[in-house]
């Protein structure tokens, strides 16, 4: 089996994970394919390949959901299944954690775990000039904002053919379902279960009381343009007086500018991001366990 191994350096007992995998490489018949960055992490005996992303059979991360994101965008639309190790806080997206690390190999490699199929985002930017370029898969959001100085900017965010409104807002999340527990919902956003297929709209601090979380279906192409400067009018909310350093992020951890006029078509990558779940936790029980939903163990009971 070709596994790939994709992690965070910064977390100290990585090296030590590194080692336990590496110990029992030979027993389940894995093929290491490593990070640059990990290399030196690595046991010295122990032999491991460059990892490109191409051709595995598994993908492992070592860290939080960031890590596990970063794994999903490497792997891209080749379906391999990604196996999250929780080394952060919360690792909503992970399965496993160094404490229950051995077991989770052994699980892989005799195939007891389920897949949950995720879907994704893709997008490709129409510049002004009708110049196209795409964008990065996204397994969590899109996401348009401003970057420096706290100003609003301007959007016309429209769903297919139909315009849903223009925007006054520090920026526009387009979530997935499971992207719909993160960026989203610190954004006033609705939590949505991953097997609904829809696609989330949140503005995020926008300047009225008028604009709500929007929820369409997953098929939807949602197309954000930047609006240039303009004055305010009656029916519509004021504009901002500067478009510059506006960004579209994927995920939170990579993106590019847009200038005025671009236009981003955000809609449902044709294949998705399949996770690996070990054991019988479902998703609610994880967003007791993770996001302490429903908790009021701090209220003291009449």
């Amino acid at each position: 089996m070709k596994v790939g191994v994709v992690g965070n350096p910064r977390y100290r007992e990585l090296h030590g994970l590194l080692a336990r995998l590496a110990a029992v490489a030979p027993r389940y018949r894995f093929t290491l394919h490593t990070e640059p960055e990990l290399a030196s992490l690595w046991p010295a005996s122990v032999s491991t390949s460059a990892l490109d992303g191409t051709g595995l059979d598994l993908l492992i991360t070592f860290g939080g959901d960031g890590t596990l994101l970063r794994g999903a965008r490497l792997v891209g639309a080749r379906g391999t299944p990604i196996m999250g190790v929780n080394l952060g806080r919360v690792g909503f997206l992970t399965t496993a954690t160094p404490d229950t690390l051995d077991e989770a190999l052994a699980a892989v490699a005799s195939g007891a775990y389920q897949l949950e199929e995720r879907h994704a985002l893709e997008t490709r930017i129409v510049g002004t000039g009708g110049a196209e370029r795409p964008g990065a898969l996204a397994l969590n959001d899109v996401v348009v904002h401003k970057a420096g100085v706290a100003r609003v900017i301007g959007l016309r965010v429209s769903r297919d053919d139909e315009e849903i409104g223009r925007y006054s807002a520090d920026g526009i999340i387009v979530a997935t379902p499971t992207g719909s527990t993160a960026y989203s919902l610190s954004a006033g956003g609705p939590v949505v279960v991953p097997e609904v297929d829809a696609l989330v709209i949140t503005a995020i601090c926008p300047h009225t009381l008028a604009v709500r979380p929007i929820v369409v279906p997953g098929k939807s192409v949602i197309t954000v343009e930047l609006l240039p400067p303009m004055p305010s009018m009656t029916s519509m909310p004021p504009m901002p007086s500067s478009t510059e350093d506006v960004l579209i992020s994927y995920d939170g951890q990579v993106g590019t500018t847009l200038k005025p006029g671009d236009r981003a078509s955000v809609r449902r990558a044709a294949s998705t991001v399949r996770l690996i779940r070990i054991g019988k936790e479902g998703f609610f029980a994880r967003m007791r366990r993770k996001l302490q939903w429903g908790d009021l163990s701090d209220r003291e009971r009449a």
